[in-house]
């Protein structure tokens, strides 16, 4: 026996283990919360508790950064129990919250002390929380960092509700140089609108061509060219959210050629959806940025391939089901946002492995970069000795059908109903422990906030 399993609990074992050095044949020990050590087959002692899961491909928990859980305050849209749920049986293990649509919206420590406190008893998996970069606090944002948050997210255009107005110029010029100082990164929504408004007459409000006319591509690159000349004036590290636009990846390429410390992500719906396919009447394909053609897609997928872009994350964001208009179909005053935190991972995959990708590459989107964006990449992300034992079971031969009863966040309203998925969560572990297997949960909601530099992520991190 290895000096490495000596304590251990128990060992997954599996044919195709995800590590940061590839897929392999390994068996992962797990001792309490953590992994101990990826072995071998034969270094497997006989007589330890093991689950054999085959050929099922055993991956590092996802980590979702983008989720709009929504409460305090608007617990009918979403709220912590049934989104971590639906990432429990999604095999995401750590989302991060959003700090918008909930009441009160996390633009300060009181609001955030309010939201943490909303989290208790109802957490599936862990979760970590953002701030609001708003004008008002713009200048004293730093009481806000001290209570834990991951970093801060701003607008640069009307978010949807009057409570988080977006930040001007001057707002993120007071406040990136308070996270520049703390090495956070500030996460933007990148449209402006335009000074001269967007030409040509209003359309039909069924079609989905109306909006998608009203959000053209260059309110995206505008938009990460001014973080670009931000970033590289007050080096605070930029993470712009939601990409859709390709377009803009040549600006975000440049500026990560010169160094500076610029992220992406993109989202599901733009790698799977494209604006071609969408239905007349169809208000839950509705997003902002939004759905673009089937080449703009092409050249998303390209960039994931190249490195430029460098996560995937669900960007969850739910409404009451009357909030979409469904009757009318109206796009131009429907709610925007897109349901399937559940379902990233098929979703993704089933685009991914057509494309030739493979299971590492996908842990790479949507587990290892997420952790280094919240900062979790010592205890969470990958498959390795020292992590928390975060793990997801999946099949990703196996194929269904996404039916309304399979849906665990709290509104079954979802563009994907009816599609064709491959990729089946058979298991999730959550710092060792199952918690999801087959459509049934084990045990209490046993997650955890996660707080920057407090409490056990402070110890599991040195800080």
């Amino acid at each position: 026996m290895t000096r490495a399993l000596k304590g251990v609990d128990w060992i997954l074992r599996s044919r195709r283990v995800v590590t940061p050095q590839g897929e392999i044949d390994a068996g992962v020990a797990i001792k309490g919360e953590t992994i101990a050590a990826v072995v071998a087959p034969e270094q497997i002692p006989s007589g330890y508790p093991l689950v054999d899961v085959g050929t099922a491909v055993v991956s590092p928990g996802l980590i979702d950064t983008h989720v709009h859980v929504n409460e305090p305050g608007r617990t009918d849209w979403e709220g912590f129990e049934t989104a971590t749920r639906a990432a429990a049986a999604g095999g995401i293990t750590t989302i991060v919250d959003m700090p918008l649509n909930s009441q009160p919206v996390t633009t300060s420590a009181a609001a955030l002390e309010t939201k943490v406190q909303a989290t208790s008893g109802k957490l599936w998996v862990d979760c970590g929380f953002w701030g609001g970069l708003v004008p008002s606090n713009a200048e004293s944002l730093g009481g806000l960092l001290d209570a834990g948050v991951a970093g801060v997210k701003a607008f640069l255009i009307h978010s949807g509700i009057d409570d988080f107005p977006m930040a001007g110029e001057a707002d993120l010029r007071r406040g990136m140089p308070l996270l520049a100082r703390r090495r956070l990164p500030l996460l933007v929504h990148a449209e402006v609108a335009m000074p001269d408004g967007v030409p040509g007459q209003p359309g039909e409000p069924r079609r989905y061509s109306t909006y998608l006319a009203s959000r053209p591509p260059r309110m995206e690159l505008e938009a990460v060219e001014r973080m670009v000349r931000l970033c590289r004036e007050l080096r605070c590290p930029v993470h712009v959210v939601h990409l859709s636009a390709a377009g803009a990846l040549e600006a975000t390429s440049r500026a990560r050629a010169e160094g500076l410390p610029f992220s992406v992500e993109t989202c599901p719906h733009y790698l799977t959806l494209a604006a071609e396919e969408v239905p007349d009447g169809r208000t839950e394909f509705k997003c902002a940025p939004p759905i673009r053609e089937k080449s703009n897609q092409e050249k998303l997928w390209e960039g994931l391939a190249a490195g430029r872009i460098d996560s995937v994350v669900s960007d969850h964001s739910p409404c009451l089901p009357a909030m979409k208009l469904p009757e009318a179909g109206d796009f131009v005053n429907a709610w925007g946002g897109v349901s399937s935190l559940q379902f990233a991972l098929p979703l993704v995959w089933t685009a991914a492995q057509r494309r030739g990708f493979g299971p590492e590459q996908l842990a790479g989107w949507m587990s290892a970069a997420p952790a280094r964006l919240a900062g979790f990449e010592r205890c969470k992300g990958s498959i390795a000795p020292g992590q928390d034992a975060d793990l997801v079971v999946w099949d990703p031969e196996a194929q269904f059908t996404l039916l309304p009863e399979m849906i665990h966040h709290r509104h079954p309203v979802t563009p994907y109903l009816g599609k064709s998925l491959r990729g089946v969560v058979e298991m999730t572990f959550l710092r060792g422990r199952m918690i999801y297997d087959r459509g049934e949960y084990s045990g209490a909601p046993s997650g955890q906030p996660l707080l920057r530099g407090l409490g056990r992520l402070a110890e599991k991190t040195g800080g």
